[in-house]
């Protein structure tokens, strides 16, 4: 694979498009040229971000919502299976993160992961890939703002109807998803008064969870289990979950762990897009630590009683403690998940025109427009399927699982067509990337599977509660 250009010039202003390969070997046209942003333009800048800031952004990616579902999935894995899961999604997600990073780097007209799909499938399969980016983010951001209501409903006990506190979160993460620039989306996200060396919106949520750590040790039984009489803790180191259950839990600890498609927009504002492995491998060193170390505190000591989110694990007073913490976090990541979607539609409309970098009327009504378009939709599906851990498997069979892992495994073979037919060392490499395409496609048709046959199952036993209710979803009331 040839490697990008250790310096690039950001003076150019020439617009961005698509080239064909065969221009591009001749070296016609330089990498700025072919960049989705340009620096020094009169009007807005967007290619601001180090690769320290984007440690920050990618960390907030990460540490998400998904976090918050991983303790659940770990009922019905086990530790062993559940712990093995997370070590092997969180390496494999890197790897891929890495190649899809190379591939836009190679290919610096790609925006987003669509480009990557336009560039290896032509324009069908940069619509298709386009329609599952959008959607996929969609999920995302309802995931957080399901997320937001809980907290809401947990502060106040149920103080006001749950579509209410939908709807506010929504407003809240709009308002932040409008902020026009990855380099400014890093302020809310760090404190100011620390030199910008601490994350408020990793923070709140990692004090938030580890409020639930410590508290869920101090109790001698689970919160949510009964408080007199013999029962069931429901660990196991080695579990035996059903299919659907099983690739439903699995598909919940992969999607904390996908970062590729929300890496490459930010890696596409960075001042040098080559400097995106360092902040990569060092959130998934993060990430990896974290979710594995507080997951399986929190599985240990609770067992099959864990809420989900997670968050709510440790009994009403010590809930409203961690959701006050979170909540902050929670916002931020709603608004960064729809800023991903918001900004893939805002460079889709108006790329190749005066009106991406400018300030004027036709950027602004566009972007805003995108904002609260995109947030409308999730929160109607926020609404619709009023459970978390659901929402979090079905955005990683549909979606993730070919975003992170099928189409990277595709964008390497692209590049590497020759060792197909190469020595028998690039032959195995290849067939490794095929096998991986292959997990990948497994991932999306059980994980699909799976999780429509629980979400079946829940709905018929009535468990879970009908589509805009105003029933209390943080299990506060009555408690």
């Amino acid at each position: 694979m040839a490697a990008p250009s250790e310096k690039i010039d950001f003076s150019s202003k020439q617009e961005p498009m698509l080239r064909d390969a065969s221009s591009l070997k001749q070296g016609s046209i330089s990498d700025d040229d072919r960049e989705v942003f340009k620096a020094n333009v009169d009007g807005v800048e967007y290619r601001t971000v180090t690769w320290q800031r984007a440690i920050v952004i990618f960390i907030k990616i990460q540490i998400a919502t998904g976090v918050l579902g991983i303790p659940t999935a770990l009922y019905n894995l086990g530790a062993v299976g559940g712990g093995i899961c997370v070590v092997a999604f969180q390496a494999l997600n890197l790897y891929t993160t890495i190649i899809a990073g190379n591939f836009r780097n190679n290919h610096p007209e790609c925006h987003t992961i669509v480009d990557m799909a336009g560039v290896v499938w032509g324009p069908i399969g940069r619509e298709f890939v386009g329609v599952i980016f959008v959607i996929a983010f969609i999920f995302c951001t309802s995931s957080s703002i399901l997320a937001i209501s809980i907290g809401l409903n947990a502060l106040s006990d149920h103080g006001a109807c749950s579509v209410a506190f939908t709807f506010v979160g929504t407003v809240l993460t709009i308002m932040f998803s409008c902020i026009r620039t990855w380099g400014k989306m890093t302020w809310p996200l760090t404190d100011q008064a620390l030199a910008n060396s601490h994350r408020i919106g990793f923070v709140s949520v990692m004090a938030g969870v580890l409020v639930v750590v410590i508290g869920v040790t101090t109790k001698s039984r689970p919160a949510a289990a009964p408080q007199t009489g013999p029962y069931e803790l429901g660990f196991y180191a080695i579990a035996h979950p059903t299919f659907t259950a099983g690739i439903t839990a699995a598909c919940s600890i992969m999607v904390s762990s996908c970062g590729c498609p929300g890496y490459i927009p930010v890696i596409a504002e960075m001042k040098r897009p080559q400097d995106f492995k360092k902040a990569a491998i060092i959130v998934a060193a993060l990430v990896w630590s974290i979710c594995l170390s507080f997951s399986m505190v929190l599985y240990y000591w609770c067992g099959q009683w864990i809420a989900s989110p997670s968050l709510g694990s440790a009994g009403p007073l010590l809930k409203k403690v961690a959701y006050g913490i979170a909540l902050p976090s929670l916002v931020v990541s709603a608004g960064i998940f729809n800023h991903t979607s918001s900004k893939y539609l805002f460079v889709r409309f108006l790329r190749n025109t005066k009106h991406l970098q400018s300030n004027s009327m036709v950027h602004w009504s566009t972007w805003i427009g995108c904002n609260v378009g995109v947030g409308i939709l999730a929160f109607i599906l926020a609404e619709a399927i009023p459970v978390f851990n659901y929402i979090l498997s079905l955005e990683a069979a549909l979606f993730f699982a070919p975003m992170s892992l099928l189409f990277p495994a595709c964008f390497w073979m692209y590049d590497h067509k020759e060792y197909r037919s190469g020595s028998g060392q690039q032959k195995m490499i290849y067939g490794a990337h095929v096998l991986l395409a292959l997990i990948a496609s497994f991932l999306v048709v059980g994980g699909t599977y799976g999780t429509v046959v629980q979400i079946k199952a829940s709905y018929d036993a009535g468990q879970l509660s009908k589509v805009f209710s105003c029933a209390d979803n943080s299990n506060t009331v009555g408690v």
